[in-house]
């Protein structure tokens, strides 16, 4: 049985300070291979597994698929997609999401109004 379309692939998206990490497991993907863009919200990560073909070859069994992997992502407001950044090792397709600028927790100073003038009565 053949799959046709996109493949999978596993991830975790966590929130570490003031960034956003995206994990995507791409075991033995050519890092030549992976393309990782942002068009508006939407970031899209693709990739390409080839597998060798031996012709000649008697399988006994092929768990193991090649072919495109595929996952998109609808991105939030107050993130900086002008400052995402990648990388890959072992297997592992790291997407570092920074937050903007606004959207940093900030502290708001409190300012109080000077306190009533107090008016003094002379008693008789």
């Amino acid at each position: 049985m053949t799959r046709r379309g996109p493949r999978q692939m596993p991830m975790d998206l966590y929130r570490a300070g003031d960034h956003y990490v995206l994990a995507a497991d791409l075991p033995g993907i050519d890092p030549g291979s992976v393309d990782v863009d942002v068009d508006g919200q939407l970031l899209t990560i693709r990739a390409e597994r080839t597998l060798p073909k031996d012709e000649g070859a008697q399988w006994i069994t092929r768990e193991r698929t090649g072919g495109t992997f595929l996952r998109q992502l609808s991105l939030g407001q107050g993130l900086d997609t002008e400052r995402i950044s990648a990388s890959y090792s072992n297997g592992v397709l790291s997407v570092r999401i920074p937050l903007s600028e606004k959207a940093k927790p900030r502290k708001i100073e409190v300012t109080a109004d000077s306190p009533p003038a107090q008016i003094e009565s002379t008693a008789t």
